[in-house]
């Protein structure tokens, strides 16, 4: 389709003007709007405003401008009809056979503190929206750009084919265009009906990032997807700076270990395996505490996950790359130049190994809903973000340092699959028993993973002992301070036996199930 009239009305300027005087030379003919003409005459660009276009004038603020059969009419006239081209030739409608239009900045300005309703409703675009949905239904005959960075490509292709746009390119940007005011209508949807926590209407946008290699296994199909609003640092909008592509299981345990990572203000380092830690600790800097997150359980962490709360150094990359390690991939804040150079080039496996920058933010709360699927559904919950209700001591006081440990350990049992059981050593995972239907086959699988280290260490439980036997397996095996939610209806026989062994044991009030 040969581009004789285009129509130029963008709130985003980017580009507009080169765009425009590059149209402008090919001798066509432009029609635009508002500030957009504006802006186009300062660059020299000559153009028809569209209400001299149309015989009518803007009306209502501007609120009514382009909403007009001489615009409308110009778009959606199927061009191989003869009765449109009759009803067009009345009418005297001119086709308009390029519309570059992009939208007021609803999203932007909801996103300001303080705004008004009145103000977000200002800038929710009428003209703009219908003249891209024109567009984008008459593809056939209407190129339609939503997009700045799209204009080199329709300039190019109208350089190689003599000034016409091909079916491809069209069908390809109307697509785009669909998609741009899918995304701003959800955004509207989502402001006006977003009274209280979960409203009636849910409003999701999320954007493709990649297909995926596979999903969970070789033998399904899978793609990865971001949030259009990014509350923070997040696997999701992370860069990928090296190594091999990110399969799905790698995009689960990236974002659960880097989740556990932020729980954390001290230097902290997390590996994850099939999505539970099985090691994590706190240090005085990102070498000591891989060291530590390592040191939880050697075995499991091989071909696993590392997640840092801290950028990553070339210290650290040189402990992470040591020969006896191989890891899948690893996330933090930031990675040095020098370090992804180490992490790339000493070990075997570095070239392999997917390296993630979240960028800054840690430690900010999640503003975003947690979503599950269900089968022909969707479960919402807001963020797992609080620690405890209250941390009261139910028999001794737990010394300093068992203080310090037992809230590191109730702080990973968090991220740990329910049932679970964390032991820690100081701020170090000692043992974790995770993802058991009993609590006492979770006392015993952390105690079994622990070994010696259980002696002397603490232990934290997502959930309240139902028994006392899961606590007497950890006492058994030497644990001397333990946190737990309470509220069993047994709290007092589980309390008898801490007491009878004069051992600390905390209550918080809240418990942690993950399923």
């Amino acid at each position: 389709m040969k581009i004789r009239t285009a129509l130029l009305s963008v709130f985003d300027k980017t580009g507009l003007a080169d765009f425009a005087r590059e149209l402008h030379r090919r001798g066509i003919a432009i029609l635009s709007t508002g500030g957009t003409a504006k802006t186009l005459r300062q660059a020299g660009v000559p153009i028809t405003e569209v209400s001299e276009h149309t015989g009518s004038p803007e009306i209502m603020d501007g609120r009514v401008k382009t909403l007009h059969p001489k615009i409308h009419g110009g778009i959606l006239a199927v061009r191989d009809n003869p009765e449109h081209r009759r009803q067009a030739e009345e009418q005297g409608i001119e086709f308009i056979d390029l519309v570059a239009v992009n939208l007021y900045p609803f999203q932007q300005v909801i996103a300001k503190p303080g705004v008004s309703l009145d103000e977000a409703i200002e800038n929710i675009d009428i003209g703009g929206p219908s003249m891209v949905r024109s567009s984008a239904k008459n593809h056939r005959f209407v190129t339609i750009v939503t997009d700045p960075a799209d204009y080199a490509r329709v300039l190019d292709e109208m350089k190689e084919s003599d000034g016409s746009v091909g079916d491809a390119l069209r069908r390809s940007l109307a697509v785009k265009a669909f998609a741009h005011t899918s995304r701003y209508d959800a955004a509207i949807a989502g402001y006006l009906g977003g009274a209280g926590e979960f409203p009636a209407l849910l409003a999701l946008q999320f954007e493709k990032i990649a297909d995926l290699r596979y999903g969970e296994n070789p033998h399904q199909r899978a793609a990865a997807y971001r949030a259009t609003a990014r509350s923070g640092a997040s696997v999701a909008h992370a860069r990928l700076l090296g190594g091999k592509d990110l399969s799905y299981n790698n995009l689960l345990d990236l974002d659960s270990a880097f989740e556990l990572a932020r729980e954390f203000e001290r230097p902290t380092c997390v590996v994850v395996k099939h999505n539970n830690p099985c090691g994590a600790a706190s240090g005085k800097d990102a070498a000591e505490a891989f060291r530590g997150a390592l040191e939880g359980d050697p075995v499991s962490a091989f071909g696993g996950i590392v997640a840092f709360n801290l950028p990553v150094d070339q210290s650290a990359a040189a402990l992470i790359a040591a020969r006896e390690n191989f890891f899948e991939a690893l996330v933090a804040p930031a990675v040095d130049p020098d370090a992804v150079r180490i992490l790339r080039s000493l070990p075997k496996w570095g070239k392999n190994l997917r390296i993630l920058e979240a960028g800054p933010d840690i430690g900010a709360p999640a503003k975003n809903p947690a979503l599950r699927s269900l089968r022909d559904g969707l479960l919402v919950q807001s963020p797992d973000g609080d620690l405890w209700k209250e941390w009261k001591t139910a028999t001794v006081e737990p010394t300093a340092e068992q203080k310090t440990a037992l809230q590191f350990a109730w702080r990973v049992c968090k991220h740990v699959k329910s049932n679970a059981i964390v032991l820690a050593a100081g701020e170090k995972v000692a043992g974790v028993g995770a993802g058991q239907m009993s609590r006492l086959d979770s006392a015993a699988l952390a105690v079994r993973k622990a070994g010696e280290r259980a002696k002397g260490a603490v232990a934290a439980s997502d959930a309240f002992f139902p028994f006392p036997d899961a606590l007497e397996t950890l006492l058994d095996a030497g644990v001397a301070a333990v946190v737990q939610p309470g509220g069993s209806v047994r709290d007092g026989e589980v309390l008898a036996a801490a007491k009878k062994r004069d051992v600390p044991m905390i209550i918080t009030g809240m418990r942690h199930f993950r399923h």
